[in-house]
C-alpha cells in the first residue's frame, strides 16, 4: 500500500484503482511522501469517502484543525461503532471533529453552552449519550480539558444522526426541541415539575418520540374504542385537556393532526405526572 497523499503526521490517502482511501495510524506518514510505502502494523483506521464533496471537506478539516483533535474524533468513533454496533456515515468523521474541536477550545477559553435538550437526549438516545460520556473522559485523560455534561449529550446527538441510514442532524433536532417544548407546555399547564429521571418521565418521552415519528412518516396509529376515549376524557379532564394542548402544539409545529385514540394514551401518560403531583400535596 502506497501513499498517494499525505493530510498529516497520522492520515494519508492511498489510490486502489479509481479509489481512494483514507488510511490512520499514530505516525503513519511521520516523515514519509508520496510513494512511499506504508508500514502495516502503524495502521489503526481504513476507511472510504464515497462523496467527493465529503472528501474535499474532510481534507480541509485534517489541515484547519489540531492533529490530537483529529485523534479524538476518530477513537470517540470507533468507540461508538463497536458500542452500538454499527456504521456510521463518512459525515461523521468531518461533524465529530469539527464539533468537538470547537467545544475544546470553547472550554480553554472560558466559555460554556448549556445544552437545553440535555435531558430529552438522555431519555431519547441513552446508548449514544453512554458513548458521549466516555468521549468527555477521553478529552480529559489525553488532552486535561473537563468537558461539562452538556457536551456529553451534543456527541451524542452527532452519533445518533450518523448511524447509517438514520435521521439528519436537522430532523433529529427538531424532533427533539419540539419534544422539550412538549414537557414545558405540560409542566406550565400542571404547574408541575416532570423529574427527568422518574419512569413516568421516560415513559412519556419514549411515546412522544414515537408519536411524533408517525406524524413525521404518516404512520397509522393504533385505535382506541370509542367508549374507552369518552371514559378516559371523563374521569381524567385536566390530563385530556392538557393532551388536547399537545395535539394542538404539535399541529401548529408540523402541521398535521395527533388522531384522537393518541389523546387517550397522552391523557393515560400525563395523569400519571398528575397523581404523582396530587400525592405529593
Amino acid at each position: 500500500m502506497k501513499i498517494n497523499k499525505v493530510l498529516n503526521n497520522n492520515v494519508v490517502v492511498v489510490k486502489e484503482g479509481h479509489e481512494e482511501i483514507i488510511v490512520m495510524g499514530s505516525g503513519l506518514a511521520f516523515g514519509r511522501k508520496k510513494n512511499d510505502v506504508i508500514n502495516p502494523e502503524k495502521i489503526e483506521k481504513v476507511f472510504v469517502m464515497q462523496d467527493k464533496n465529503e472528501y474535499e471537506k474532510f481534507t480541509q478539516i485534517i489541515h484547519m484543525l489540531p492533529e490530537e483533535h483529529i485523534s479524538l474524533a476518530e477513537q470517540i468513533i470507533t468507540y461508538a461503532e463497536k458500542y452500538l454496533r454499527t456504521n456510521l456515515n463518512e459525515h461523521v468523521h468531518i461533524a465529530l471533529a469539527d464539533h468537538l474541536s470547537f467545544a475544546i477550545d470553547r472550554i480553554k477559553q472560558g466559555f460554556s453552552l448549556h445544552n437545553k435538550l440535555l435531558h430529552e437526549i438522555k431519555a431519547l438516545y441513552p446508548t449514544e449519550f453512554e458513548v458521549g460520556k466516555w468521549a468527555v473522559e477521553l478529552v480529559y485523560d489525553q488532552v486535561g480539558i473537563r468537558l461539562p455534561e452538556d457536551e456529553a449529550g451534543h456527541l451524542a446527538l452527532h452519533i445518533h444522526t450518523a448511524k447509517m441510514n438514520g435521521s439528519t442532524m436537522n430532523e433529529v433536532m427538531n424532533t427533539t426541541v419540539i419534544l422539550h417544548e412538549l414537557i414545558t407546555l405540560i409542566e406550565e399547564t400542571l404547574q408541575v415539575r416532570v423529574e427527568e429521571e422518574s419512569i413516568s418521565y421516560q415513559r412519556l418521552m419514549t411515546h412522544l418520540n414515537f408519536a411524533l415519528k408517525r406524524v413525521v412518516e404518516q404512520q397509522p396509529f393504533q385505535d382506541v374504542d370509542p367508549e374507552m376515549h369518552d371514559l378516559v376524557k371523563d374521569k381524567y379532564q385536566q390530563s385530556y385537556e392538557t393532551s388536547l394542548k399537545l395535539a394542538e402544539h404539535v399541529k401548529d409545529r408540523l402541521e398535521q393532526k395527533l388522531p384522537p385514540s393518541e389523546l387517550v394514551y397522552l391523557t393515560l401518560h400525563i395523569q400519571r405526572i398528575e397523581k404523582k403531583k396530587e400525592n405529593e400535596v
